[in-house]
């Protein structure tokens, strides 16, 4: 048994190693041998969970189930499983016992066709619920695609200016507006407030935003659409009320005809009933990207992942 001052005397990497192989009980973990692949805890298992992905290290994708049950805290994972292919990740959940995964009452989750083949073979009993943020994120991504396209649609004509003011041997000095910003300024520093309501846009933020709403009303529109759908969202209306609610945001979103936003509510009808189960028991993936952070912040901590194994059996001593 080392004293205390030998410990003292050990390299930071040597301490590390002894943790590892003699005090953590890593090498007596009855998942080591598989780890890398798949952990599953099934006494995690409960009504409500969820389902999501997250890179471990080098891009490398998991999918990660976890129980709400947890809130985050130790009896959170219910499984991590290397890839997000269904084939791959069901043959891993089927190792959950049949009936446990028949009490699942609930599954929140993003719009990915993968996740969901995985939930219906997997959780059969369950009703499958799209996380609203994930719903209102690709509303707010068309947006942020609008403001790029005009920005580069400016980028090409100052450099036209440009071009024009050299060859008539002058300096070109483009017109700012009332803040300071030039139009490229404008739409490059208007990124941050359309993310935002508008009660919490600082002073700066509310100026430029009117500058912005009237040098493009369609940015405008659209933004005070997006903020619709959340307001459809945080009032506690039944199932048949949102979905009237929400057929009528979507023909406001349709009369503009942008390819954009067309796209963002064809995607929505294709996904409607799994969106309007939202309304049932207002269920978020909140938990499961909670915890993702979690593992960012968990993986930061010990500069990145060397052995994943042994990250993963960290991983299960907090939250499995």
């Amino acid at each position: 048994m080392k004293s205390v001052a030998d410990f003292c005397h050990l390299k930071s990497k040597t301490l590390n190693n002894y943790y590892k192989e003699q005090l953590s009980g890593y090498r007596s973990w009855n998942q080591l041998s598989h780890a890398d692949q798949y952990m599953c805890f099934k006494d995690n298992l409960g009504e409500n969970i969820s389902i999501d992905e997250t890179a471990l290290s080098n891009g490398e994708l998991y999918t990660i189930v976890t129980g709400k049950a947890g809130h985050g805290r130790h009896g959170t994972v219910i499984a991590m499983i290397k890839g997000t292919k269904a084939d791959d990740v069901c043959r891993y959940l089927m190792k959950l016992p049949e009936g446990k995964r028949r009490m699942v009452k609930n599954v929140t989750l993003d719009m990915a066709g993968s996740m969901r083949q995985i939930v219906k073979r997997c959780f059969p009993k369950a009703t499958q619920i799209i996380d609203r943020f994930h719903v209102q994120k690709q509303m707010q991504e068309a947006l942020q695609d609008l403001r790029v396209q005009y920005r580069w649609q400016v980028i090409e004509q100052e450099n036209s200016n440009i071009k024009r003011a050299r060859k008539e041997k002058r300096k070109y000095i483009p017109p700012c507006f009332d803040n300071g910003d030039t139009m490229r300024q404008l739409l490059v520093r208007s990124r941050y407030l359309l993310f935002k309501s508008p009660d919490k846009w600082t002073k700066s933020q509310r100026i430029r935003a009117e500058i912005l709403f009237k040098q493009f009303d369609d940015i405008k529109q659209f933004y005070y659409l997006t903020l619709q759908l959340g307001q459809i969202y945080s009032h506690n209306y039944d199932k048949n009320v949102a979905r009237v609610k929400l057929a009528l945001w979507f023909n406001k979103v349709e009369q503009w005809n942008y390819p954009q936003f067309n796209t963002v509510i064809e995607t929505f009808k294709n996904h409607n009933d799994r969106i309007l189960n939202f309304f049932e028991n207002r269920l978020t993936n909140a938990a499961a990207e909670s915890f993702n952070a979690k593992l960012k912040s968990f993986r930061a901590t010990f500069r990145g992942v060397d052995d994943v194994r042994f990250y993963l059996y960290r991983v299960m001593m907090l939250y499995a």
